[in-house]
């Protein structure tokens, strides 16, 4: 090149060819370590940190991987290891396998010619560098994290690192004129590029999304950082980059490309007020730091290049291997697929009202169509049934009905075999009274029979005629699965035909004219309702969450969007249906109350915080007038917060808006009580509302707006605290609770 200054288009170019870069190289004596640990049987990201942390191109790779995933790396408390620890291990080898080798087959250009400055002595000060930097940040007052001006010294040369990738010879001849004229490289590179390494690199740096801190560090090291910090304190990092350069240089570890003399570093300590002596142990020390960051890496690894050939085609024939493995299990996820859609089109296809009977037609006349079966007779075995089961028979062309099949007192609706676990067997052998009582054209030497189970017991048994009977064994794990999942779904169904026969009782209970029942009290009621809550609460939860647990393991293996939302909506209703059944169990079980006293106001205060969170209304309109003669409560503060913000949730409700407004009294009742008054100008309740009010999941609302345990749950919780609960209103013209408390 011409020795004049170059111009600004040749600039743009050099720009535009470092620009280009994906990520810088490495020596194949790093993909040696690298390659050794990602083959490892169990490969984890976290187990790279010591070379990551090491190798400028590593380090930068990873930095814009976490940019990328959307991993938060504050500058407080940096730490790479922890960006390795939150990302995905796929996604860290893929992205370190990207990584370009430098001289792994054939030197960039002309063997006969060695670099001017190798990239192994390059990368040894950049080490240098880092080292240096990390051990200034811990001894100097200005707050800069000891981490982050480690990584910002390894990658402070990264435009020398490109400049020697992108245009090697061109680099080694600005290496070369350097050294004879003992100048600057920053001074060759202005004169023939029109921009220096700090200038391309901060462009790589923002390129790739680097912290800000480094690229600060990268920018201006070699600048008047003194001056500049003054005005940007962000800046000092750069200051102790510039420092650790200095350092690095007179230490003779590595070579930087640079010939001139290091500047002073007594003013550059100065200004970062740190201590020359503790500067000179540094110095000292450094070599030998460098020394061990070295290892990690097997720069002193001999005949490297011969060795990351070897480890490469392991690496390559251990891919190979799982390719052909990946490729095989997405064979057997193909074949999967259609069973996939053969239980998601079922699980959806079920009504919230549907009866047990109901759901296994519909599953037995799907299990024909899509197992190709002859005749299906699938026959309910519920919990406490003894001779007579409900049953569903699809004949051979499609057609079914529904049965009521009685087995023989000397046999046993289901063979032992398959009573808690399951297996395929012969029908003809086992269920022979079945076919007495089914009249149907079939052959009996090919019908299977097998259960269909929900937490280890025969809930129902599907007896099907195979054409084949070699698909037992090829649909073995598939008849497995989808019985599996029917009969989790049948057990619910069972659950929830138990909890309306409850339901029945009770309210026969509760219908029977009053003077029939002169001994029940209301609370006796109440206790009553909780002990069939519990027993609802109980049944519902195991089947729940066997299908909940089924949905989740479909929609993990399902590819299909519209398929997987359809799942995932499974597993949302089953959340809510949880849900349900925890306020149920709140309701039926409550802790004890450990009553303590209690400060009227800031019980209040508490209440309507839990209300604004309940009901998302961040300024709740309520009046609240405590009488100066009003004394603590004995209460368990805890729950009585509960029942107020459930009562005060219910006044929010009242009113089209949730805009209140809402009026609290307390005052004394008599020498033992204090009266709480919550009173609302919404919508009121007319006389059968009001007299319902308290009842568990009663609600005025429509269905599906899942309200009605609110005032129930209250006044439970009031009572166990040896409390009262009544309620006043009028259609119009509003509601006012009121709540009796023992005074401490």
């Amino acid at each position: 090149m011409p020795e004049t200054n170059a111009d600004t288009t040749v600039a743009q170019q050099i720009e535009l060819a470092i620009g280009r870069l994906d990520s810088l190289s490495t020596l194949p004596c790093v993909a040696v370590q690298l390659f050794s640990k990602i083959l490892e049987p169990q490969f984890s990201p976290p187990a790279l940190a010591d070379i990551v942390e090491s190798d400028p191109a590593l380090t930068a790779k990873i930095l814009s991987l976490a940019h990328e995933q959307g991993v938060s790396l504050p500058d407080e408390k940096f730490s790479l290891r922890r960006a390795l620890n939150r990302l995905p291990a796929d996604s860290v080898r893929d992205a370190i396998l990207t990584v370009k080798i430098s001289g792994a087959i054939e030197p960039d250009y002309g063997s006969d010619r060695p670099a001017i400055l190798p990239k192994k002595d390059l990368m040894l000060h950049s080490l240098a560098v880092a080292c240096c930097a990390k051990r200034i940040a811990e001894v100097v007052p200005a707050q800069v994290e000891p981490q982050l001006a480690y990584l910002a010294g390894l990658l402070h040369d990264i435009g020398k690192h490109a400049l020697q990738e992108a245009m090697p010879k061109s680099f080694d001849s600005i290496v070369e004129e350097a050294k004879s004229t003992k100048a600057s490289s920053c001074i060759i590179e202005h004169k023939r590029l029109g921009a220096d390494h700090t200038v391309l690199g901060k462009g790589l740096a923002q390129r790739w999304h680097l912290p800000d801190a480094i690229g600060l560090g990268i920018w201006l090291h070699h600048s008047d950082t003194a001056t500049i910090s003054q005005s940007v304190l962000e800046a000092r990092i750069a200051q102790v980059v510039q420092l650790a350069d200095c350092i690095a240089r007179q230490s003779g570890v590595g070579q930087s490309g640079s010939y001139d003399s290091p500047e002073p570093i007594a003013e550059m300590a100065q200004a970062l007020a740190v201590d020359l002596d503790e500067l000179e142990q540094i110095r000292q020390e450094l070599p030998a730091t460098v020394a061990e960051k070295s290892k990690v890496l097997g720069l002193d690894l001999p005949n490297a290049a011969a060795r990351y050939c070897d480890i490469a085609h392991a690496t390559a024939a251990q891919f190979a291997r799982k390719h052909s493995e990946l490729s095989l299990e997405n064979r057997q996820l193909q074949t999967a697929s259609t069973h996939l859609d053969f239980t998601t089109d079922f699980m959806l296809g079920i009504n919230s009202g549907d009866r047990a009977i109901d759901i296994a037609e519909d599953f037995a006349a799907r299990w024909q169509r899509f197992y190709q079966t002859g005749m299906v007779c699938l026959y309910l075995v519920p919990p406490g049934s003894r001779q007579l089961f409900e049953a569903v028979v699809v004949e051979s062309l499609g057609q079914s009905r529904r049965v009521i099949l009685s087995c023989p007192a000397d046999s046993a609706p289901l063979p032992e075999k398959i009573r808690s676990s399951f297996a395929i067997v012969d029908a003809r052998d086992n269920v022979d009274w079945l076919f007495e009582q089914v009249e149907v054209d079939s052959t009996r030497g090919r019908a299977k029979l097998l259960p269909l189970l929900a937490d280890g017991e025969a809930v129902a048994a599907i007896v099907f005629e195979l054409h084949y009977p070699a698909d037992v064994e090829l649909f073995e794990e598939k008849f497995r699965t989808t019985a599996s999942i029917a009969g989790s779904i049948l057990a619910m169904a069972f659950a929830r035909q138990r909890q309306e026969h409850f339901a029945e009782r009770f309210v026969r209970l509760i219908s029977k004219p009053k003077q029939a029942q002169p001994n029940i009290r209301a609370g006796d009621s109440l206790n009553a309702l909780a002990e069939m809550a519990a027993g609802v609460a109980h049944e519902l939860n195991n089947p729940l969450s066997v299908i909940s647990g089924r949905a989740q393991l479909l929609a993990d293996a399902e590819t299909d969007n519209e398929r997987g939302q359809a799942l995932s909506q499974i597993k949302e209703k089953a959340r809510e249906v949880s849900a349900i059944i925890e306020d149920l169990m709140s309701f039926a079980e409550p802790r004890q109350p450990r009553p303590t006293k209690t400060d009227i106001k800031q019980m209040l205060d508490e209440a309507i915080q839990l209300t604004s969170q309940k009901t998302n209304v961040e300024h709740i309109n309520v009046q609240i007038e405590v009488a100066e003669d009003v004394k603590d409560v004995l209460v368990d503060s805890a729950q009585i917060v509960s029942a107020i913000a459930n009562v005060l949730c219910n006044s929010l409700e009242s009113y089209t808006d949730k805009m209140g407004p809402i009026k609290i009294t307390a005052e004394a009742e008599g020498d033992k009580l204090v009266k709480f008054q919550i009173s609302d100008l919404g919508c009121g309740m007319d006389a059968e509302t009001l007299q319902k009010a308290t009842q568990p999941f009663f609600s005025s609302k429509p269905a599906g707006r899942k309200q009605g345990m609110g005032l129930a749950y209250a006044q439970r919780l009031i009572q166990l605290n040896k409390g009262s609960l009544e309620i006043t209103s009028e259609p119009g013209s509003g509601t006012t609770v009121t709540i009796l408390l023992r005074i401490a």
